[in-house]
């Protein structure tokens, strides 16, 4: 019998790849008739990026991916508070990547039916419910465009990987509702675009209430680069944030007015917004923390247990984090309940406390802090915030998250290898 995944995103395939690795049968079930590159760009941290190359992928990744070499925090007038060193340039023994999403599920896809053949991924089924026997798991299946209801799978264990909006926590917690909006919407977009500043930096504009990011993913080879940007605005409390519709088409006319003027000597931000390719529309929303993940034979994972603000780049790592500590209990307790346990008991307050910070704006919090001291902008910003206070910020996140930079690298692989 084999365990079965609902779901073919970043969790559910990682956690495909990570249970072929040590033989561990599986089946992944998805949603869509047809995967494709959809979303726009996200980054791995160090901390996944390990468990990763631990499943032989840094070629892969090198190949979708761009090496970060550092993110920079700017005031709303575009001065420079604070350098923080990424990925390798920081000390760590593994890279941090800024990459497109959906290329790096597909890259995923391909090495997980590579290895394993075609058939470990069932596209157009999607997770209806499931029903407990004393020795397995079966699992209804249906298709999602027309409701037909298909033929159920049998196995041992469920681990749901479906997403915020997941099927599996919605029959968990049948009570809870939609997603937490925050305040915030965010307006997300690629542009081609000339290299700034290093050509491997992330930088972060504003205030929490008004902020832009944008870091490159690709290196086209002739001084331009592929560049996802992300603008967020905060909203009044009764906007319609419509928490039904997740791949909307945004309209400059909502947002771009706001940055019209933060045209930078490092980046002209309205020709950025201006020259996208497309825009999406994304309301800023998280899950509540869990009191629990695992009930007998089915469990949660990645978003489906722990949606979080993306804030701190931390939403697809920690998803990755899971998938690992997952395949390891499995192989520690065998294919039973007591291993479900095992991985919620080391991950689920860790990444609870995560969603807490990301709350709170994560790292990026030392933004609304200068602008609170310095409304207006600075002369200096020694002047306004040390950086001893700076990097005791960044350094709470990393060690919260996991990826703190000495930990890291001392502590052996999650997975014996």
């Amino acid at each position: 019998m084999t365990v079965i995944i609902a779901g073919a995103g970043i969790g559910g395939l990682t956690l495909g790849l990570s249970l072929h690795q040590q033989g561990i049968p599986f089946k992944i079930v998805e949603a869509v008739h047809e995967l494709k590159p959809m979303g726009v760009g996200i980054n791995i941290q160090p901390h996944a990026v390990r468990e990763l190359f631990e499943l032989d992928l840094e070629i892969e990744l090198d190949g979708v991916g761009l090496r970060t070499s550092e993110v920079v925090y700017f005031s709303s007038q575009g001065q420079r508070i604070w350098t923080e060193r990424r990925g390798l340039e920081a000390g760590y023994n593994w890279p941090q990547y800024s990459i497109h999403r959906g290329e790096l599920q597909l890259m995923l896809l391909r090495n997980l039916i590579s290895r394993a053949g075609p058939d470990v991924v069932q596209t157009g089924r999607s997770l209806a419910g499931w029903t407990e026997a004393p020795h397995g798991v079966r699992v209804h299946l249906e298709d999602r465009t027309t409701g037909e209801q298909q033929d159920d799978l049998h196995g041992e264990l469920l681990v749901a990987c479906d997403g915020i909006n997941s099927v599996a926590r919605a029959k968990l917690y049948p009570d809870e509702g939609p997603a937490v909006w925050g305040g915030r919407m965010m307006w997300r977009g690629v542009t081609d675009a000339a290299r700034f500043l290093t050509g491997r930096s992330m930088a972060m504009a504003g205030t929490s209430a008004k902020k832009f990011v944008c870091y490159p993913m690709q290196d086209h080879g002739d001084g331009r680069m592929r560049i996802n940007w992300i603008a967020d605005l905060a909203l009044p409390p009764d906007t319609d944030w419509d928490r039904q519709d997740w791949t909307r088409e945004g309209r400059l006319s909502d947002f771009a007015p706001e940055f019209a003027d933060w045209q930078f000597d490092w980046l002209n931000i309205p020709w950025m917004i201006q020259n996208a390719e497309r825009i999406w529309e994304y309301p800023m929303v998280d899950r509540d923390p869990l009191p629990q993940w695992s009930f007998g034979r089915a469990t949660l994972l990645g978003d489906a247990a722990h949606a979080m603000y993306p804030v701190g780049s931390n939403g697809a790592s920690q998803a990755i984090l899971d998938a690992r500590v997952l395949t390891r209990e499995l192989m520690r307790h065998g294919r039973v309940p007591e291993a479900l346990t095992a991985y919620e008991a080391d991950r689920r307050e860790a990444v609870n406390a995560l969603i807490l910070a990301n709350r709170g704006d994560g790292p990026d919090k030392v933004l609304d802090e200068v602008a609170a001291r310095a409304p207006d902008g600075f002369d200096a910003i020694e002047d306004v915030i040390s950086d001893r206070e700076l990097a005791e910020v960044a350094a709470e996140y990393k060690a919260l998250a996991g990826f703190d930079v000495d930990a890291l690298n001392a502590r052996g692989p999650l997975i014996g290898m």
